[in-house]
C-alpha cells in the first residue's frame, strides 16, 4: 500500500500525478480540423472545389461572402458544386461526425485510470484505515491495439465522409443539368406554343374566307390545345426541377431569388473520353472498396488483440497502505488474475478469425461489383455521346434543310402556309429530342465521372446515406467496443 500522508514520497500521489500529465497530453491532440483535412483535400483533388470548416463567425462570415459572390453570375455546374459544398446542411452534419469520431480516437490514446479504494475500519478502540490504488495491466497491454482500432475507425469516418460528399457534389451537378435542360425545354416549348397559336389563328382566318376546310382548322387547333398542354407539363418540370437544384445546393431566404441560371447547357463534346484503364483506375481510388480494405485491416488488427487477450481476462496490479492505531503499517502490492480454468477464450478467436474471412470476401465482392459498375456507367456515358452527337450532326441538320427547302418551295408558290406549318412543328420536335439528347449526355457523363471514385446514388439513397451518418460514431465505436470485450 502506498502512504498518503507524506506528499513527497507518495507513489499514489506520484502515480496520479502522471496519468493527469499524460491525460492532458492526450487532450491536447484532439484536433477537428485536422480530422477533416483529408477530406478537404479530396475535395480539391476530385471536385477542384474547397470544402471550409464553418465553426467560427468569421469561417460563416467567409462562407457567406462566397456564396454571394457565386450567386452574382449565372451559375454554372462547376459554382452549383461549390455552393453545394458551402451550405448543404447535411454535408456540414458529417463533418461534425468526424469529430465526435476523432474525439473517439483521442479517447483510445488516453491511460486507464487508476481505481483508488480507501477504507476507514473500526473494531473497539483500533481504527484500522485502508487505502489502495488499482491499475488495470490487461488495458495497459491492449492500448496500442486499441489506438490502432481508433485510428482505423477514423479512417473509416472519413471514408464515409467522402463519399457522403461525392452524393452531394454528383447531386448538385446532376440537379443543375436537369434544372438548365428543363429552362432550355421551358423556352423551345414557348416558341413551339407562339408557332401553334400562330397557326390556329391563320387557320381559323382562311376558314373564314373558306380557303382550308373544317377538318384543316380542327386539326390546327388541336395543336394548339397539345401545345399549351405540353408548355403546362414543361413548367411544372422546370419548376421542380429548380427546386430539386435549390435543395441540392443548399439554399434558402433571399438566395432563392438570387439565383440565376445560365441559357443552355454546354455543348456535347465532339470526342469521348478514352476507355484506358478505367476499371484499375477504379479499383485503385473508389471509396467503397478503399473502406472494405481498411475494414479487413482494422478486423486483422483486431484479431491480433484478441489471440493476445483472450485466455486472460482480469488482470489488475494494486498498490495498497494499511495503517491501524494499534499494528504496524502493512504495506504491499497485489496483484488479481483471472484463471482461465474453463473460458480460455477459443470462441473469441475463432469468432474474430471467421469476421476477417468474412470481410475479405465481401472486399472482393465488392471490387467485382464496383468494376461492373463502372462498365455500365460508361457504356451508357458513350451511348448517349453518340446519341447526342448524331442528334447534333445529322438529324438537326436535316431538319434544318427540309425546313429551307420547304421556305424556297413556298416562296415559290409550290407549297401552302400549312404545309410550312407542318414542317416547322417537325423542326421543332427536333430540337426538342436533340436538347433532350444533350441533357441525357451530361447526366451520363456526371455519373461516369462519379463512378471512378464511388458508389452512384440516386437522391433518396444519397438523402438516406447522410441521415446514417448521425450514428457513425457510435458504430465507429462498436469494433473498440468489441475488442474491450476481450480484455
Amino acid at each position: 500500500m502506498s502512504s498518503m500522508n507524506t506528499p513527497g514520497r507518495s507513489p499514489v500521489r506520484l502515480l496520479l500525478a502522471l496519468v493527469a500529465t499524460m491525460t492532458l497530453s492526450a487532450c491536447a491532440a484532439l484536433s477537428p480540423e485536422q480530422a477533416a483535412a483529408p477530406v478537404q483535400q479530396k475535395s480539391r483533388d476530385w471536385l477542384g472545389a474547397e470544402l471550409p470548416l464553418q465553426r467560427s463567425d468569421d469561417q460563416r462570415a467567409a462562407a457567406r461572402a462566397r456564396t454571394d459572390a457565386l450567386l452574382a453570375a449565372p451559375l454554372d455546374a462547376q459554382g452549383a458544386v461549390q455552393l453545394a459544398l458551402l451550405n448543404h446542411r447535411g454535408l456540414r452534419a458529417g463533418l461534425y461526425g468526424l469529430g465526435m469520431v476523432e474525439a473517439e480516437r483521442v479517447q483510445t490514446l488516453l491511460w486507464p485510470n487508476p481505481v483508488l479504494n480507501i477504507g476507514r475500519l473500526v473494531r473497539g478502540d483500533e481504527r484500522e484505515i485502508e487505502r489502495g490504488l488499482q491499475f488495470n495491466l490487461l488495458s495497459l497491454l491492449g492500448r496500442g491495439a486499441r489506438q490502432e482500432t481508433g485510428a482505423r475507425a477514423l479512417e473509416r469516418e472519413q471514408a464515409r465522409v467522402a463519399q457522403q460528399l461525392l452524393d452531394v457534389a454528383g447531386q448538385a451537378r446532376r440537379s443543375w443539368i436537369q434544372a438548365v435542360a428543363s429552362q432550355e425545354q421551358l423556352r423551345h416549348a414557348q416558341t413551339v406554343l407562339d408557332s401553334a397559336s400562330a397557326g390556329a389563328e391563320l387557320a381559323l382566318r382562311m376558314r373564314q374566307a373558306g380557303n382550308v376546310s373544317a377538318l384543316r382548322l380542327a386539326r390546327e387547333r388541336t395543336v394548339l390545345a397539345e401545345a399549351q398542354l405540353a408548355m403546362e407539363q414543361t413548367q411544372l418540370q422546370a419548376a421542380g426541377d429548380r427546386e430539386a437544384l435549390i435543395r441540392a445546393i443548399g439554399l434558402w431566404g433571399d438566395d432563392l431569388a438570387a439565383l440565376k441560371l445560365p441559357e443552355r447547357l454546354p455543348d456535347v463534346p465532339t470526342d469521348f473520353r478514352t476507355a484506358d484503364d478505367v476499371e484499375r483506375q477504379a479499383v485503385a481510388q473508389r471509396l467503397d472498396i478503399l473502406a472494405a480494405k481498411r475494414e479487413s485491416e482494422r478486423l486483422a488488427a483486431q484479431l491480433g488483440l484478441t489471440r493476445r487477450t483472450g485466455r486472460v481476462n482480469v488482470l489488475e496490479l494494486g498498490l495498497q497502505r494499511n495503517s491501524s492505531n494499534e499494528e504496524p503499517t502493512q504495506r504491499g502490492v497485489e496483484l488479481s488474475v483471472e484463471l482461465p480454468l474453463f473460458d480460455w477464450g477459443q470462441a473469441r478467436v475463432a469468432g474474430a478469425r471467421e469476421a476477417y474471412g468474412q470481410s475479405l470476401e465481401r472486399t472482393a465482392q465488392i471490387a467485382i461489383e464496383a468494376r461492373s459498375e463502372v462498365r455500365v456507367t460508361r457504356a451508357r456515358a458513350e451511348t448517349a455521346w453518340r446519341i447526342a452527337r448524331r442528334h447534333h450532326d445529322d438529324v438537326l441538320p436535316l431538319a434544318r434543310q427540309v425546313s429551307d427547302e420547304t421556305l424556297l418551295r413556298y416562296n415559290g408558290m409550290l407549297v401552302g402556309v400549312m404545309d410550312l406549318l407542318a414542317d416547322a412543328r417537325v423542326q421543332a420536335r427536333a430540337v426538342s429530342a436533340t436538347l433532350n439528347a444533350q441533357r441525357d449526355f451530361w447526366l451520363a457523363e456526371s455519373e461516369l465521372s462519379q463512378s471512378l471514385l464511388g458508389p452512384v446514388r440516386d437522391g433518396a439513397t444519397a438523402a438516406s446515406f447522410i441521415s446514417s451518418t448521425a450514428a457513425a460514431p457510435e458504430a465507429a465505436a462498436a469494433p473498440e467496443a468489441a475488442g474491450g470485450a476481450a480484455h
